[in-house]
This record gives C-alpha cells, structure tokens and sequence, in this order.
C-alpha cells in the first residue's frame, strides 16, 4: 500500500514538471510572438507620413511603402534642382536666392559650376542685359537597379532677350543618395558628381 502511494507521488511530480514545461514554452512562444508582432507594427508605422494640421492634430499623408514613391521623389528632386539652377532672372537677389536653394539639393560639384560662370561673369550679364532663362525638363532617366541612383536630365533653356530667344539643348547626369529630409531637401536625396554633358543653341528666335 506504502509502495502504491510513492508511485502516485512519483506520477504526479512528474505531471506537473511536465505540465511547467509546457506552461513555460507557451509563454516563450507568446512573448516572441508579442515582441515580433511589436517590432512589425513599428516598422510599418516608420514607413508613413504625418503631416500638422495647422499644428493641431496629426494626419496620415501617405499609406504605402515608402520605398514605393522614391522613384517618383527622386524625379522630381532633380527637376526641382534644374528649375532652381538654371532659372534666372535680372535680379541679383532672386539668382542668389534660386542658388542658394539649389545648392542644398547637391553636393560641391554643381558649386563649381557656380562659381566658374560667376568668375566669368555670366550672371552679372544676365542682370545688365535685362535677360530671362526659363528651362524645361523633357525627361529624366533614373536607373535604381543600382546604388548610388544614376540619372540622366534632358531639358531644353530659353534665353529671353529684348531681340530675340535662343533655344538651347540642355542634358545633365548625376548621382542620387539618399540623405536626410529636411525643410530645404524635402524629397530626401542629394545629388553628387553633377555633370552638364551638353549645353548646345538649337534655334534663335526673333521677337
């Protein structure tokens, strides 16, 4: 009778070590679960955009992976770069102005090109002739199978003087990294080794 009870001693001691254990890996199984499903649900909500709502409330701007839109910003941040560079007007203030927000888009290899037609003295003709130069980007090619991003800029200039406009082919190439957005590089990229392939008269105009 003795030897039976030490058995059912023995049985249950060993159901409940085995119950424990079971009971232990559940909750490592919850837990891993938890801190996965937490880390999922951070990065997802990292790959959105909030905008202010005049400072009051938060509001979800994009939904999609961002990864998604970065052709399409990477686009237009080297559109944007062209039509500020190559935009002037005779006004000293509003060339500085344009510059000085282009040359946040990229890195030193377009200030050389600044500062070259500024020794010779390109923008200070712009402002003594009375000239305007608008530039229209046609296409840009941008190739993100590798890093960093290669793109092509095809643009034509119109030179707007009091006599006559000259039209002329306008094609770019650079490099693309991604760099930290801010007011002044809002789409995130930066711009390096800028190189003008081609600035060539296609047509002149009479007014």
């Amino acid at each position: 009778m003795e030897f039976k009870a030490l058995k059912n001693i023995e049985t249950s001691f060993r159901q409940i070590r085995l119950f424990s254990i079971v009971f232990l890996c559940l909750c490592a199984v919850v837990t891993g679960y938890s801190v996965w499903s937490s880390y999922s649900f951070a990065e997802k909500q990292r790959q959105k955009i909030y905008v202010l709502d005049d400072g009051k409330s938060l509001m979800l701007a994009l939904s999609q992976d961002l990864s998604q839109n970065r052709p399409v910003e990477a686009k237009e941040h080297v559109r944007r770069f062209h039509e500020l560079f190559f935009t002037l007007s005779p006004d000293k203030n509003a060339i500085e102005s344009n510059i000085n927000r282009a040359l946040f888009l990229v890195d030193k290899s377009a200030f050389r090109y600044y500062k070259d037609l500024s020794e010779k003295g390109y923008y200070n003709r712009v402002v003594s002739g009375n000239i305007n130069q608008g530039v229209q980007v046609d296409s840009i090619i941008c190739n993100f199978e590798t890093y960093p991003y290669k793109a092509v800029t095809y643009a034509r200039q119109m030179i707007i003087r009091e006599s006559n406009v000259t039209e002329r082919s306008l094609v770019t190439r650079c490099n693309l990294i991604n760099s930290v957005r801010s007011d002044n590089n809002p789409h995130g990229f930066t711009m390096e080794a800028f190189e003008i392939l081609e600035n060539r008269d296609i047509r002149l105009l009479d007014r």
